[in-house]
């Protein structure tokens, strides 16, 4: 989803409908696999857990595409800002 949501911010020479149309198309193959992961997962983990595993997931590799991709640093506020995420994480898996 992250390349899907936002690979496109790098070309701004696409029109929105482009943008739009690439991103579907690249979404509809990560839905493929993330339907059946959640109603294979569901019940080992309530969907809380599922969402905020999701979540946590989409955030670890969003920091590695902006990096990479967009050429963004990360810094310290948003340092912390994940590290609190990490411990909402932490909470919610907590048993």
């Amino acid at each position: 989803m992250t390349a899907a949501w936002y690979g496109h911010l790098k070309y701004h020479h696409l029109s929105i409908w482009h943008a739009i149309l690439i991103s579907w198309i690249i979404a509809f193959f990560e839905y493929c696999l993330q339907v059946p992961a959640n109603r294979l997962s569901y019940g080992a983990f309530s969907g809380y857990q599922l969402k905020i595993l999701q979540e946590c997931i989409t955030l670890i590799v969003f920091i590695i595409f902006a990096w990479l991709y967009l050429g963004e640093d990360l810094n310290l506020r948003y340092g912390i800002s994940i590290g609190l995420i990490g411990a909402a994480v932490a909470v919610a898996f907590y048993k």
